[in-house]
Parts: structure tokens; sequence; C-alpha cells
């Protein structure tokens, strides 16, 4: 009788497993090229942000690269801030024309992200962040996950015949659209499960301004009563719009460079679908409208706004 009293002791003292829970799944956000269109990514990363889904994993290619940077940096919304101040005279002031190697050699720009932002190690960021660059002497598509993170988006900024190629580790580096204009495929190297991917390439560039663009342009131009400015932009303005019959040398670039990352955008992701797309509806933006971030950044938002119950299905738990 007190052998059975013990055993019955035993049996209710044994704990009781848990249930098992499902594992975690990482998220990743893929910033795509494209140029001016690409402060969409600011828009679609606050809204993102104001859903509670924020992402484990950034990769970024061209200037997907450097509004992620700036991201997992933490100053996205003062970067945010500044590009909504921004005007065509502005822009054009942050261009240090060459002929070496492209129209610009882009070190203005970059010089201005280091003076304002802080530039951080990729190793001591919360967030995994890789940047998509490629290689100019063999073609190569090369990822960058260490080091200061501005350098790495620079590297990935070098849009053949516009900006100029980066020495980055003792190799010319030209831009990541050239080879994975939609780093989904980086989002998984870095252990993402779940990709939401930002692709900015299916509406053609047609131009290096849009209209909107070309009007504020000559408008500034009007404007300037100094001879040496007005020379200065005359200059500018006969580069952005060629003699009015045939396509300019930048609108041949913005034409080729974006005709080129849409079919590749297309083949790569076809192989390795993200399990969310977003698409801004930027029609009318040129290569070259940076200008225009109030109307990109909105746009990213209401993109996030319209996708928000597939992106409540996939992110399930993680919001």
């Amino acid at each position: 009788m007190k052998k059975s009293s013990e055993k019955k002791s035993a049996e209710v003292a044994a704990p009781v497993p848990p249930p098992p829970t499902a594992p975690r799944e990482v998220i990743g956000l893929a910033l795509g090229s494209g140029s001016a269109r690409g402060w969409a990514h600011i828009g679609v990363i606050q809204e993102l942000e104001a859903m509670g889904v924020r992402p484990e994993v950034v990769a970024g290619t061209s200037i997907g690269a450097l509004v992620g940077a700036v991201y997992v940096s933490g100053q996205l919304a003062e970067f945010a801030d500044w590009v909504r101040k921004l005007n065509v005279r502005d822009v054009v002031g942050l261009m240090d024309f060459t002929l070496s190697g492209g129209v610009m050699k882009g070190e203005k720009l970059f010089g201005y992200f280091n003076d304002h932002h802080p530039n951080p190690d990729i190793e001591t960021l919360s967030q995994r962040f890789v940047s998509v660059a490629t290689e100019m002497r063999s073609g190569r598509e090369i990822w960058i996950d260490h080091g200061p993170v501005l350098s790495a988006a620079r590297a990935s900024c070098a849009l053949p015949g516009v900006i100029s190629p980066v020495m980055y580790e003792e190799r010319w580096m030209l831009d990541g659209g050239l080879v994975n204009p939609v780093p989904v495929s980086a989002c998984r190297a870095l252990g993402a499960d779940v990709v939401i991917a930002v692709n900015l390439n299916t509406q053609l560039v047609g131009a290096h301004l849009s209209n909107a663009g070309r009007e504020e342009a000559e408008r500034e131009a009007h404007d300037r009563s100094e001879t040496p400015e007005r020379s200065f932009w005359s200059r500018v303005m006969a580069r952005f719009q060629g003699d009015g019959q045939h396509p300019s040398f930048f609108d041949v670039i913005a034409a080729s460079v974006n005709i080129m990352q849409d079919r590749i955008t297309r083949s790569r992701m076809a192989g390795d679908p993200p399990e969310i797309t977003l698409i801004p509806h930027l029609e009318d933006f040129a290569l070259m409208d940076f200008h225009r971030a109030n109307e990109a950044i909105e746009e990213g938002r209401r993109l996030v706004q319209r996708h928000e119950a597939e992106i409540r299905a996939w992110t399930r738990g993680r919001t």
C-alpha cells in the first residue's frame, strides 16, 4: 500500500514539457536600385516601422544601399527631413562634374553624408546590412558586409557614365544594379526567411530629368543674374536637355541603364522570388529628379499601406 502511494506521488510531481513554439522568422528588406525613385525607400521603411515591422536584415543596391545605410545607422528621420528640402539648385550644387570615369565624381555628395551622418562599422550595427556592388575588372557581384557603412554604400553607387567608379579595398567598384538590382539573394544569404523587396525598375525611365524637373531647372537658370552662374546653368541645362530633337547624352544613359536593370531584375526575381514585392508608382520620375523627394516618400508610405494585410500575414507575430 505504501509503494502504491509513493508511485502516485511521483507521477503527480513529474514536470509537464511546454508545447513546442514555432521559430521566429527573420524579416529581410531588399532595397533596389533606381536613382531618384529610391527616395521611395524612405517612405517604405518609415511606414513599416509605424506598423511595428523592423527588418533584422537590410540589403541595398545603389540608391537602396545609401538609404539602407542611413537607416541601419539610425539616422533615417534626419535624412528624410534633408532630402525633402532639396530643390534643383541644391541637387546640381552637389554635382562635382568631371570627365574621368563619369559625369560626376560623387565625392561632394558622399562627403556631405560623412560630415552630417555617423559612419559606424557594419559589424557594430543591431541590424545585419549588406551593400551590393560590381567589381569593374571581373564583373563579379560583390557583397560588402563589413567596414564603415557609408563606404559600403558608396561602393554600390557608381552608375556607369554618370558617377565615377570608386576604389574599395584596392578594387574599382561600379553600381550594384549592373548585376543585382533588387538584392533578394543577399537578404537570403544573411538569414532572412521572409523578404520584402522594393523594385523600382518596372517603369522605364525615359529621360534624365522629368518634365517637372526640366521646368524647375529652366526657372532656376533664368533667375540667375550673375554671368558666371548663367554660364554654369546653361552648361547644366545643355547636358540635361540636348537639342530638343534628339535624345541627350543623359537621356541615352538613363534609358539604357533602366532597360538593362529591368531585364536583370525580372530574371533574378523569377529564380529567387521574394515573399512580398512592393512596386512604387512613379511613372514621371526621371534619373535625376532627386528634388522630388516628397512625392517619392509619400508614395512609399502609401505603397506599404496598400499591402498592409499581405505584410502582416507574412510577418505574423512579429508586429
